[in-house]
């Protein structure tokens, strides 16, 4: 066996792998086939992740733009806040950029026919929200 057919079949292996590879729903720039979530299905986002919803509309979860609340454990004189800030882009149109809080603000927010609902914020890092979408009936 000669010294090139090792590195040729590493090469060819690479190749492979990187042609196999793909990433997941909402974790880069550019457009990406996901399934859309569910009316009424809790779902969980972590910040520059984005999902498709129903309505053929997407949502991402920007940022936490300011977390004050009090983390497990310690003894707070208040519960504190979180706000999230989302872009919603419809099918057509603008997009609409929005902040929902965890306690002191807006939870629900209108998106187009239907209402995102924030249900939590965890404490992980990154955050990850829970959230649910469903139709504004």
């Amino acid at each position: 066996m000669s010294i090139s057919a090792p590195r040729s079949l590493a090469t060819l292996l690479l190749l492979a792998l990187a042609a196999c590879g793909t990433a997941p729903a909402g974790d880069g720039p550019g457009p990406v086939a996901m399934n859309p979530v569910a009316d009424g299905t809790p779902f969980n986002l972590l910040p520059q992740q984005d999902v498709a919803l129903a309505d053929q509309s997407r949502l991402r979860f920007v940022e936490v733009a300011n977390d004050s609340r009090c983390r497990p454990g310690q003894q707070c004189i208040w519960a504190g806040d979180a706000e999230l800030v989302f872009q919603w882009q419809p099918a057509s149109g603008a997009s609409e950029t929005f902040s929902l809080h965890t306690t002191k603000g807006d939870k629900v927010h209108a998106i187009g026919e239907r209402r995102l609902s924030l249900l939590s914020l965890s404490f992980d890092e990154p955050p990850a929200a829970s959230l649910r979408v469903d139709r504004a009936d």
